[in-house]
């Protein structure tokens, strides 16, 4: 075992997942408290800079979970301590990486784009999953004891 790249938040992390499991390294989202949650480029990682991210602020509240859209990993739903639900769109820069003087490639981030914002609940949405054979289809909980199928629709025209 051997540790890559080690990156403070300064924030506590809640929730992390790559955008797919059966390709290379591409994007990685973490929820953390305090409105924000985080996204990384893995693609190229420099020595000393690691890998290239931003930060978003979202739901006036804790984000529990960044859940990537599984027939589309540039789409991905976040969910918030005031039970809202956010659908994001990544938008990749023209190069997805600049070379320095020294000869070393720094990785560039793209842009994120809020797509759809709801409400659903008055108590945290702890827990979401993409159905994998559906498109938009997606399930959710929440700490007010109940379960919510959902239906996301026009996912196709992204």
């Amino acid at each position: 075992m051997k540790l890559l790249w080690e990156k403070n938040l300064k924030n506590g992390v809640c929730g992390i997942e790559f955008d797919r499991r059966d390709i290379e390294m591409n994007k990685l989202v973490v929820t953390t408290l305090e409105s924000k949650f985080h996204v990384f480029d893995c693609r190229t990682l420099h020595s000393t800079k690691g890998f290239s991210g931003l930060v978003e602020k979202a739901h006036k509240s804790t984000i529990w979970v960044g859940k990537h859209l599984p027939q589309n990993r540039d789409v991905f739903m976040t969910t918030g301590g005031n039970g809202g639900l956010s659908l994001w769109k990544y938008r990749y820069p023209a190069k997805r990486f600049i070379e320095e003087t020294d000869g070393s490639k720094v990785g560039v981030m793209g842009s994120l784009e809020l797509l759809q914002n709801v409400t659903l609940s008055t108590q945290p949405i702890a827990a979401f999953d993409w159905c994998p054979d559906k498109l938009g289809l997606a399930i959710g909980t929440s700490f007010d004891q109940c379960i919510r199928l959902l239906i996301i629709t026009k996912l196709n025209l992204l």
